[in-house]
């Protein structure tokens, strides 16, 4: 999972929010004309993708959401922020997706076995195109943002809609394929491919805001930066028992550190809050915690994570 290295809390919820709206309104228009185009074909594929695109709306709107709720600042019941929003959001996308996956192949495996003309195939086949170049530009938005933030809720909006591309096509060859050689089960097939490529994106975006629900590690190299950046003091050494994790735009950050213990205690609190400054340049999102044992001095101590973390000098 990538990092925000560059940006403040506020700014990734400004690239955020922006980009959710977008999506909101790109999934409003595409439930729209597919809905029509379905109603006119009566295609079981173009079924599907209408579907998935209703459920796109639906997790898009609860992104939205999520995304502005998760940017609120720390309270006195959520010291830790509200970040975990996103992850939750993702959570939902998820289980919509598989509800999205089923319904849709059992309306497939219903068409193999009762297969009907298709209708308008001409406007279905248009429809399929503009909703491939609506998806595709918005795609290219959210992977600008993400590119910028570590957002997992706009993350997992954009799995949805890079499924919801790839369905796309497939609807579009199977309406043509039906409709221009006159066999119906290619459009019943067309809907089971898109199932199951439904089925496979909410596995990915289950996996992923599980990762932050279970306030797994930011990734090696980041944690070798925040390494790097506290050892530039010479005063500081043995960076021990860090633990890092995401929280949707936050990033927390705690750790041990060894310092001289002849350094008067307002000596050891400015080099802290100078290791904190530097951190802040690379994670300016960081919520950070310091803890300075007198080297050679400390006690084995830490709490209930101690023994897990204490042959770990990172």
């Amino acid at each position: 999972m990538a990092t925000n290295a560059r940006l403040t809390a506020a700014e990734t919820s400004a690239l955020t929010r922006r980009v959710t709206l977008l999506s909101v309104g790109t999934a409003a228009v595409l439930v729209a004309i597919k809905l029509a185009a379905w109603l006119a074909s009566g295609s079981t594929a173009m079924l599907a993708s209408m579907a998935d695109s209703g459920l796109d709306l639906i997790a898009s709107l609860g992104t939205a959401f999520a995304v502005r709720y998760a940017a609120e600042p720390p309270d006195a019941e959520h010291r830790f922020g509200h970040g975990k929003a996103e992850a939750f959001a993702s959570l939902m996308q998820a289980g919509l997706v598989f509800a999205s996956a089923a319904l849709i192949a059992r309306e497939a495996v219903g068409d193999f076995t009762a297969p009907h003309p298709l209708r308008q195939e001409g406007w279905a086949v248009a429809v399929m195109v503009v909703s491939t170049a609506l998806t595709a530009l918005l795609i290219a938005a959210q992977t600008r943002v993400l590119r910028q933030t570590s957002s997992v809720a706009v993350s997992g909006d954009r799995a949805h809609y890079a499924t919801d591309l790839a369905s796309n096509m497939i609807a579009l060859v199977g309406i043509g394929a039906s409709a221009w050689l006159g066999v119906n089960g290619f459009d019943a097939a067309a809907a089971l491919a898109v199932a199951a490529l439904l089925l496979w994106g909410a596995i990915s975006v289950f996996r992923e805001a599980a990762s932050q629900l279970m306030d797994r590690e930011l990734p090696d190299d980041a944690r070798a930066e925040i390494v790097r950046l506290v050892s530039e003091d010479s005063r500081m050494t043995d960076v021990h028992q860090l633990r890092t994790r995401m929280s949707g735009p936050y990033v927390h950050i705690q750790m041990h550190v060894d310092l001289d213990p002849d350094l008067t205690l307002e000596t050891a609190h400015q080099a802290i809050v100078a290791a904190e400054k530097r951190i802040l340049t690379a994670f300016p999102a960081a919520d950070i915690i310091i803890h300075a044992d007198p080297r050679g001095r400390a006690e084995p101590h830490g709490g209930a994570f101690a023994e897990s973390t204490a042959t770990s000098t990172q």
